[in-house]
C-alpha cells in the first residue's frame, strides 16, 4: 500500500505537466491577422456613414458600428504610387525616393510587411501595388489581381492561405479609380439623385459622371461585405484587424492630387480586438502611423526608419491625442508641382511654392466629361468662384483655412491681420518639419509631361525629386508631431 502511494504523484505527473503546458498556451498571446482594404480615388466624406446622403455603403457602416472611426484622418500625398509607398515605409513621401507619381521604391527603403513576414506572417499583395517590382520581397503572395476592381481572386487567397500562421493581405482596389468599369456587384444610382460638390459645376455631364463614381465606390462596399463574411466563416474575425481606407481623394477638379480635405483626406475605420467599438475619433491621425501601428498590434519592435506615430492609444482610447500636426505634400503627377500642407487643430496652412502656375491635374482638364463641363462653364462665365480655383493663375503663394467655419477651404484667410499669428506660427512648423525631414525645391523639378488637354510632349524627361539630393532618402527626423516639439 506503501509502495502504491509513493507512486502516485508519479502517476499523476503527465496530468501536471500538461496542465502546466495548457497553461503556458493559455498565457501565451496569439498574434493578430489583419487585412487592408486600400481603395483607390475616394474621398472621404463619399460614405455613408461618413454622412452622404445618398451612396449607400451598408457593410463599412457595419464595420463602423463595430470599430472605430477616424474623423480626422489625412494622406502624405493625394497621388496614387507615393501615397501607397509612404505607407508601406512609413515615411513621407520626399524620404521615400518615391515622391511622384509612378516611381517605384528603391531597393534600399524598408517595408513594414517585411518585419511581419520575418515574424511568421503569412503575408499577400494582391491588386493594385503601384509601388515598384521590390515589394516582391516584403510578401510572400503577389497577385495582380482579378475582375474590374482586381477583387476576384481574394476570397480565394483567403481560403488557401496556411492555416498553421498569421497573415497579413493587403488588398489595393483600382475602385473608384477612372474609367468606370459597371457589373452587378456595385449599385446603379440616377443622375438625379447624385449630391454635386461644391467644387464642381452641376451640370448634366458632371452628374453622369458621379454616377460611375457612386457605383465603384459601392463596389467596394461589396467586396469588404464579402471579406468579412469569410473571416467569419473561418472563425478569425474576431482576431483580426480590418482596415477600410483610400489612397487618394476623388478623381475630379479639385479633389485628386490637392492639398485640401477633397484630396488628402481619406476615411479611415478599424475593427479588431482592443479597438473601441461603435466609436468615433477626431484625433489626427497620418497614413505615415499605419506601419508603426500594425507592427506593435502584432507586437513587433518598429524600425527606427518610420517617421510615424502608432495609433495604437487612440484604438483602445479615442480621445487620446498622438499628434497635434499632420503634414502633406504635392509633388508632380502628370503636372509639375510642389505644395506642402499642415493641419494644426481647425487650422490648415499650405504652401504653393510654383504659384505662377495653374494647379492642374488629369482629373481638372477637359479630358474627363465632369472636367470638360467645368471648362466650358468657366468659358462661359457660368460657374461661381468656389468652382474656379483650377483656374487661378497666378495662385497665392500661402493658404490659410479655418476648418470650423470652413470645411471645403473655399476662403483664404492668409493676408488677414487677424489671422496673422496663427498664419506665423504654422510658418514656422512647416519651416521645422522642412529642415528637420530633409525636404527640398529641387531646381530641376519634373515639368509637365502633357498639355492640358492631352497632347504628351515628345521630349519629356524626369527631374529631380523633393528629398533626394537633400538626403531625404536617409533621414530618421519625423519633424514636429506634438506643439512641445516645435522650437
Amino acid at each position: 500500500m506503501k509502495r502504491v502511494i509513493a507512486y502516485l504523484p508519479l502517476l499523476f505527473l503527465p496530468v501536471f505537466l500538461s496542465l502546466n503546458s495548457c497553461k503556458d498556451l493559455i498565457k501565451s498571446p496569439v498574434q493578430p491577422n489583419f487585412v487592408f482594404f486600400i481603395t483607390d480615388d475616394i474621398s472621404w466624406n463619399d460614405l455613408g456613414c461618413y454622412g452622404h446622403p445618398v451612396i449607400r455603403t451598408p457593410h463599412i457602416d457595419e464595420l463602423d458600428r463595430n470599430g472605430l472611426m477616424f474623423e480626422n484622418f489625412y494622406l502624405t500625398a493625394s497621388s496614387c504610387s507615393p501615397s501607397r509607398c509612404s505607407i508601406i515605409t512609413g515615411r513621407y513621401p520626399h524620404n521615400t525616393g518615391a515622391a511622384e507619381l509612378h516611381t517605384p521604391l528603391p531597393s534600399e527603403q524598408f517595408m513594414f510587411p517585411e518585419l511581419l513576414k520575418e515574424a511568421g506572417y503569412y503575408s499577400v499583395l494582391s491588386g493594385k501595388n503601384h509601388m515598384g517590382r521590390e515589394v516582391r520581397r516584403a510578401f510572400d503572395t503577389i497577385s495582380p489581381g482579378r475582375g474590374p476592381g482586381l477583387e476576384d481572386d481574394w476570397i480565394e487567397m483567403m481560403q488557401n492561405r496556411p492555416a498553421d500562421k498569421p497573415f497579413f493581405f493587403w488588398f489595393g482596389s483600382v475602385d473608384a479609380h477612372r474609367d468606370w468599369q459597371m457589373d452587378e456587384r456595385g449599385e446603379y444610382y440616377s443622375a438625379e439623385e447624385v449630391v454635386v460638390p461644391p467644387m464642381l459645376y452641376d451640370g448634366p455631364m458632371t452628374r453622369e459622371d458621379l454616377t460611375g463614381y457612386y457605383h465603384e465606390i459601392s463596389r467596394t462596399d461589396h467586396i469588404l461585405g464579402e471579406i468579412v463574411r469569410e473571416l467569419k466563416d473561418q472563425g478569425v474575425y474576431e482576431n483580426t484587424y480590418v482596415v477600410y481606407m483610400s489612397d487618394n481623394g476623388r478623381p475630379f477638379p479639385r479633389c485628386k492630387t490637392r492639398v485640401y480635405d477633397s484630396g488628402i483626406k481619406s476615411p479611415f475605420i478599424i475593427y479588431g480586438p482592443d479597438v473601441e467599438k461603435g466609436a468615433r475619433t477626431g484625433s489626427l491621425a497620418s497614413s505615415i502611423d499605419l506601419s508603426a501601428t500594425f507592427l506593435e498590434l502584432a507586437g513587433i519592435d518598429p524600425d527606427e526608419r518610420i517617421l510615424g506615430t502608432s495609433l495604437v492609444p487612440v484604438l483602445r482610447s479615442p480621445d487620446t491625442r498622438v499628434r497635434d500636426f499632420v503634414f502633406a505634400e504635392h509633388n508632380w503627377h502628370v503636372f509639375m508641382a510642389h505644395e506642402r500642407m499642415v493641419r494644426y487643430k481647425d487650422w490648415v496652412y499650405i504652401r504653393n511654392n510654383l504659384p505662377e502656375r495653374l494647379n492642374m491635374c488629369v482629373e481638372s482638364a477637359p479630358r474627363f466629361p465632369s472636367g470638360e463641363e467645368l471648362w466650358t462653364a468657366y468659358e462661359d462665365r457660368l460657374t461661381s468662384a468656389e468652382q474656379e480655383d483650377i483656374f487661378m493663375q497666378p495662385r497665392p503663394a500661402e493658404e490659410l483655412y479655418n476648418l470650423a467655419a470652413d470645411p471645403d477651404q473655399f476662403y483664404n484667410l492668409a493676408a488677414l491681420d487677424e489671422h496673422r499669428e496663427m498664419l506665423d506660427y504654422l510658418r514656422k512648423v512647416l519651416d521645422q518639419w522642412t529642415v528637420q525631414t530633409s525636404d527640398n525645391v529641387p531646381q530641376n523639378l519634373t515639368p509637365d509631361r502633357q498639355t492640358v488637354e492631352g497632347e504628351r510632349f515628345e521630349d519629356f524627361e524626369r527631374g529631380e525629386m523633393p528629398g533626394v539630393e537633400s538626403g531625404g532618402m536617409t533621414s530618421v527626423n519625423a519633424g514636429p508631431v506634438l506643439e512641445s516639439d516645435v522650437k
